[in-house]
């Protein structure tokens, strides 16, 4: 790592979210650890690949403890699993969960107590607009959801030790999540602006979190949401 360089660790870095903003990170001067069970796909020299199943605790675990001091940690990894009451996929569920709660909660766990050691730190959670409820997406709406409140409780801790903790919540977005057949019958809703959400627009907003100017804020949803969220 490049003496000096601002150490971010990102999740599911090798494709959509996670990968926009790992480059955005790098692009910035950010030394980036990208946490994937896939091959990564970025190419910088400040960028090393940790390959992780984030669905395994042992693995988080074990990866975690390997990391140098950490400046910013920003959880993007995830899957999507559809299905209405009476069909719903409880394998899919399980791995929602393992995914997208206890990642986080195991790696914040690992890592958000040497931010508030050193006085300062940023952790960003991927969220999403369902969080609040869609019909035949309740088990992701309630990963997606924990993720609020877990960000809520955790940036209440660490507030006055200079760590701040937020979620941003897209949108459809423009991934290949969208192409998803675990997801067949299940369209994304396209936001009033009459566009998907860019992975690229995410990552503009993670670094502004990230950066010193955002000090202030912790404890938020924040919604890209293409004026999904409006009164219509």
């Amino acid at each position: 790592m490049t003496a000096g360089a601002r150490h971010a660790v990102v999740t599911g870095s090798s494709s959509g979210i996670g990968r926009a903003i790992a480059q955005a990170l790098l692009d910035a001067g950010w030394h980036v650890s990208g946490l994937d069970v896939a091959q990564a796909c970025v190419v910088h020299p400040g960028f090393t690949a940790v390959p992780v199943d984030l669905s395994q605790g042992a693995d988080i675990e074990r990866a975690a403890q390997a990391l140098p001091p950490v400046d910013a940690l920003v959880h993007a990894a995830g899957v999507l699993r559809v299905g209405p009451l009476g069909q719903l996929d409880h394998a899919g569920g399980e791995l929602m969960w393992r995914l997208h709660v206890d990642a986080a909660t195991r790696l914040a766990d690992a890592i958000v107590p040497g931010m508030a050691a050193r006085g300062q730190g940023r952790v960003v959670f991927i969220g999403s607009r369902v969080a609040q409820g869609m019909p035949g997406r309740g088990q992701y709406a309630a990963t997606k959801a924990a993720l609020v409140a877990l960000a809520r409780s955790w940036a209440a801790e660490v507030a006055a030790q200079g760590v701040t903790v937020n979620v941003i919540s897209p949108a459809a977005t423009a991934t290949s999540m969208l192409q998803d057949p675990a997801r067949a019958g299940s369209a994304p809703r396209l936001p009033p602006i009459g566009r998907l959400i860019e992975p690229a627009e995410i990552a503009a907003l993670v670094g502004y979190l990230l950066s010193p100017q955002a000090a202030a804020i912790t404890g938020q949803d924040i919604a890209i949401c293409g004026g999904s969220s409006l009164p219509r």
